[in-house]
């Protein structure tokens, strides 16, 4: 149920940030979107954290800023899959990317804040 409801997240922030960034779009249904948002969290799962390892020095310099740059990686990468899938989503540079990559945050921030993990009962049985 969590897998799910993750990807529901992912695939309505990255359709916010194909209506709020120009140089992201989508051509497709909604069934499609669900794929492009799977694609997404598959690649951020499997590729992100050997990226962020190799890149660590940066993220450390920037003091965590440089993990919005790998979000963008990320979302280009999401891009470049889709495209080969037909799934319909493009990122048209690094700068739109960047831009999808922070509205993609701050979206799935968000709407992760009104769902719950399953754990609250879990929490309050170890303080009794």
């Amino acid at each position: 149920m969590h897998v799910l409801l993750r990807l529901l997240i992912n695939a309505a922030a990255l359709w916010v940030a194909t209506q709020l960034v120009s140089g992201i779009t989508y051509t497709g249904d909604g069934v499609s979107l669900l794929g492009v948002a799977l694609v997404f969290g598959v690649l951020n799962v499997l590729i992100k954290p050997v990226l962020f390892l190799i890149s660590l020095p940066f993220v450390i310099l920037t003091l965590g800023l440089f993990t919005l740059v790998l979000n963008a990686l990320m979302l280009l990468l999401t891009a470049s899959v889709s495209d080969a899938l037909g799934l319909g989503f493009a990122v048209a540079g690094f700068e739109p990317a960047l831009k999808g990559a922070l509205v993609v945050t701050i979206v799935s921030f968000g709407l992760s804040l009104f769902v719950s993990d399953g754990d609250s009962s879990k929490r309050k049985d170890s303080r009794s």
